[in-house]
């Protein structure tokens, strides 16, 4: 294993193959960040089918595997496809997913049947013409790689020249056109820059597999960052390691396809990515779902320390607690030591009672149930008999801003539905 990575990173074929595929990752993830803004995933999809004919008329033009006649008509097949999607959603009543799906199969079988023809002739040149279909990335040549670095920087470029127009379309269409942007244009532009990605990275990845170098990188970065910038680079940076780290796996032993190492390598990015990335991920989402638990809980015990103040008792055992709110109890004496070292409470004995600064915060949130209380029944006109239950999860989600805005609509009031007094 050694000496085949040894290999891997000396020889002159190796690192080509790596540059080409690193090349077609990085650009693939930056042009599928705006396929997935723009919910056009599936059409990435349909395209990657549709170049394949495109390979196949490119080489019976030309005679040869001459990569830029081939890319050429891979680009003029897959905008086809994707003008084709576009008239049969606008002209017939079939939805988007329906059109794809006809236009993907169609062109799918029409590159069939014409590599088909290809393999009876008499072309020499035709070999290695089916590694369209699945991807062989070793067989990347270096005027494959030199037109791949000169194709992906003109992307680039025009990525960076037309960005904000570009940003404007993919976050909100209906703004652009007020402003004069030519929505259609743009549209056009995003689906050349899609195809021409596409074209240029399906003899390495395959027309299986090329939709998802477009699509996985950019659903994991969208989990990293909320800037449209970040998620650019969070994106090409997922498609060229998923590169790069795909063609060390496949060098592990031979004759193991390279396509397939790249996609199972963006599975994990993905599936990491669910795991742990931050505010998404899954531990952070567990996190923060056991935070707020803590959070309700603990001011639902607040509320009912205010609530036995309002009764003429300071001073409650846990006992007496639980008889006026059912909760665990190891859940409770858990959240009051807590809330003993936050400084809300104080213990003396089996007694507990509220501090000065755990009296304020009981008092508002007390104060936020009962203003939404007065709120849904003078403003939503519910009855006052089926205000509770709705005012007890509301309460534990009005901020400082919301709680103002409620003291203003309702012009300050000092009692709630029920008679009792509003603290403040």
């Amino acid at each position: 294993m050694m000496d085949q990575l040894t290999y891997f990173f000396t020889d002159p074929i190796a690192r080509k193959v790596i540059l080409g595929v690193s090349i077609i990752g990085a650009v693939s993830g930056v042009v599928g960040t705006f396929s997935f803004l723009r919910k056009k995933t599936l059409i990435a999809d349909a395209v990657s089918h549709s170049v394949f004919p495109g390979i196949c008329l490119g080489f019976l033009f030309a005679g040869t595997k001459d990569p830029v006649t081939l890319m050429v008509g891979a680009i003029f097949t897959g905008w086809f496809s994707v003008w084709s999607i576009d008239y049969i959603v606008r002209t017939s009543k079939l939805s988007e997913d329906t059109a794809i799906a006809l236009v993907s199969t169609f062109f799918f079988a029409i590159g069939s049947v014409l590599l088909s023809i290809i393999s009876k002739s008499q072309n020499s040149e035709q070999t290695g013409l089916k590694s369209f279909l699945f991807g062989k990335a070793a067989t990347l040549s270096t005027t494959d790689v030199q037109v791949f670095f000169v194709v992906s920087v003109l992307i680039v470029a025009i990525v960076i020249l037309f960005f904000k127009p570009i940003q404007l379309v993919c976050f909100n269409a209906d703004f652009a056109d007020s402003i004069g942007i030519k929505i259609n244009r743009i549209e056009f532009l995003l689906s050349v820059l899609t195809v021409t990605t596409i074209a240029i990275g399906i003899q390495a990845l395959g027309v299986v597999l090329m939709s998802a170098l477009l699509i996985a990188p950019a659903a994991s970065a969208r989990y990293w960052t909320n800037k449209l910038v970040g998620m650019l680079v969070i994106s090409a940076l997922f498609g060229f390691l998923s590169g790069i780290i795909g063609v060390i796996f496949s060098t592990v032993k031979d004759d193991m396809p390279t396509g397939p190492w790249i996609v199972f390598v963006l599975f994990l990015f993905t599936m990491i990515t669910l795991l742990f990335a931050p505010k998404k991920g899954w531990f952070s989402l567990q996190r923060q779902s056991k935070k707020n638990n803590r959070k309700i809980e603990q001011e639902n015990i607040l509320k009912t320390f205010y609530q036995f103040s309002e009764e003429g008792f300071e001073r409650i055992t846990v006992g007496r607690f639980l008889e006026k709110r059912r909760m665990d109890s190891h859940v409770l004496e858990r959240n009051m030591n807590r809330m003993i070292h936050q400084g809300c409470l104080k213990r003396q004995d089996q007694n507990y009672e509220l501090t000065e600064k755990g009296k304020g915060e009981a008092a508002r949130i007390v104060r936020s149930h009962r203003l939404w209380e007065l709120y849904l029944t003078k403003r939503m006109n519910f009855k006052e008999d089926h205000i509770h239950g709705t005012a007890e999860t509301i309460e534990h989600l009005i901020t400082p801003e919301i709680e103002k805005e409620l003291l203003k609509e309702l012009n300050f009031p000092v009692s709630d539905p029920h008679n009792k007094d509003i603290p403040y």
